[in-house]
This record gives structure tokens, sequence and C-alpha cells, in this order.
């Protein structure tokens, strides 16, 4: 008898806090629908980008240059359901004033460099001691891109200096990985530099890391495209497209726009809810496993002899 109470009494607490999670989660959703001057301010996990901000799309133009470059992306937001899996974006442009006699002539360079969302990478030195294989060493880096790609239509080194690369980024060997301030334990210049080859290369191994040269072609005169493919493990929130025209190692024109991936759905409602309400949340997955363990055990109990 207590035991039925008990279980019950579980039961009813599941219950509770799930209707809970569906009021939370149904009024997150409705409140997609009001007006923008009723929404309340969203909470920096729930809602990491805003939409046709002016800083969305960027363009310099050199001083001297005839042409200038345009470019997009073919979905300026992606959504991020429980069943994504990756995607492709294509990013497509045009050549203003071009002078390019045909799409083989190879006039024109471009490079694409597209970065997703910045943050804190720890990376780990493992070494065996005393038959054990432990972590004897760190190095933290601050805004690391959680996605880098690079697609041209060279070789970089054939496209752009060394110094211009360095200066605006591009390349594995130019990316700017900042070490933390206050590093657990003293490191090395040499030591850095290990640590720091072992996070891009890593994330090369997850496919978060890319570098495609000839991945970007000419389809016209003035007409390029090129896919990037973002991995399912790619991190959610804005991410920045950069495209450079250069002629003869010369920087013409420069484009960026601004592409966002965005949770939809339950996974939405679920992120929202685990990051704005913690202490319920684990509460929640608490009883549901507690109830979910009692039930299996009243389902698969032996009858009593």
């Amino acid at each position: 008898m207590r035991t039925g109470l008990v279980r019950a009494a579980v039961l009813g607490v599941t219950v509770v806090l799930a209707a809970t999670f569906l009021l939370l989660a149904a009024g997150e959703g409705a409140s997609q629908g009001q007006p923008p001057q009723r929404k309340k301010a969203p909470a920096p996990v729930a809602k990491e980008a805003t939409q046709g901000t002016p800083q969305e799309v960027k363009r310099e133009q050199q001083p001297g240059a005839r042409e200038s470059v345009q470019a997009d992306v073919s979905a300026r937001t992606v959504s991020v359901t429980s069943s994504f899996n990756g995607t492709e974006i294509v990013i497509f442009g045009a050549v203003d004033n071009s002078q390019q006699p045909s799409a083989e002539s190879g006039y024109y360079d471009v490079v694409i460099v597209v970065e997703g969302v910045p943050g804190r990478v720890v990376a780990r030195r493992k070494n065996n001691v005393a038959g054990l294989w432990l972590n004897t060493s760190s190095a933290t880096f601050d805004a690391v891109p959680s996605y880098y790609a690079v697609a041209s239509t060279r070789p970089l080194d054939e496209i752009a200096s060394e110094e211009f690369r360095a200066s605006h980024g591009i390349g594995f060997q130019h990316l700017r990985l900042t070490p933390a301030f206050g590093q657990a334990q003293a490191l090395s210049t040499e030591d850095l530099k290990e640590f720091r080859s072992a996070v891009i290369r890593l994330k090369q191994k997850e496919g978060l890391y890319v570098q495609d040269p000839y991945s970007v072609a000419f389809i016209g005169r003035s007409l390029f495209r090129s896919a990037i493919e973002l991995p399912a493990n790619v991190t959610v929130g804005p991410f920045t497209t950069r495209v450079f025209l250069f002629r003869e190692e010369k920087l013409l024109s420069q484009y960026s726009v601004r592409l966002t991936l965005e949770r939809e759905g339950l996974e939405r409602y679920l992120h929202s809810f685990a990051f704005g309400y913690p202490t319920l949340y684990g509460f929640m997955t608490v009883a549901i496993a507690v109830a979910a363990g009692l039930l299996a055990s009243t389902v698969f109990r032996k009858p009593a002899h």
C-alpha cells in the first residue's frame, strides 16, 4: 500500500512538472508571434543573433579600384532541429564592372572565409605517468571560431601576400587563437604553438575547420559560386561570411554577410527551458527518471509465489 502511494506521488509530481514545462514552452512559442515592442528581451543562449541588423551586410571598396564585389548566401537563416544532420550553404556573388574576358581566364581571384561563433577552448596534453595516461598540462584559448572554412579559386599563397593573410586572419596559420589571461600553468611560446596546432588539428578532424582551394568557380564573366558544408556538430549562432576580390595579389573589394543557425521546434523549447529555468529543469528530469524507473519495475516485476 505504501509503495503504491509513493509511486502515485512521484507520478503526480512528474505530471505537474511536465505540465509546467509545456506551459512554459507554449508561452515561449506564443511570444514569437507578438509585435517586436511587446517581446521580452531574450536570454543570450536562447537567441544568439538579431535578424535584419545593419551589420548583416558590409561592403568595402579599395580606393582607385573600378571593380567591386557583391555576394550573398543561399539562406540567411538555417533552422536547427533534433533531426539536423548538417547542411550545405551556397555562397554566390558577382563582380561589378568586370574586365574578365571569360570564366576560364583566371583574371580575378576570390577568397571566401566563413567563421562561426567564437568561444573558449581548452586543449590538454596527456602523458604516460606510471603506466597511466593522465592530463599533465593544458592551454586555454579565447575567441576561437567554432567553425572556420576558407574557399578560394587558387591556393592562398598564390592569391594574397603573407602580410595580408596575417592581418585579415585568412588561413589556418593565421587564425587568431588568443591565449587566455591567467593560464593554469606557465607555458612557453613553443608550448603555445603546439597547443594551437593541436586545437586546429582536432577541429579539422571533427570537420569544423576546412580549407579548400579551387572550390570557388566563376560561372561567367562576373558570376561566381562556392558550396560550404556545415556539419551536424556545428555550434548554433551567427556566422560571418567574408568575400575578397583580388587581381594580381591586389585587393580590389571585399564584402561580408551574416547568416544565422537558429534552434527551432522542440529543441528550441527544451534549450530555452533548460537555460531559462535550470533548477526546475533539473527537478523535472530527475522526477521523470524516477518515474520511468518505478514504471519499469512495476511492468517487469515478477509475480510473488
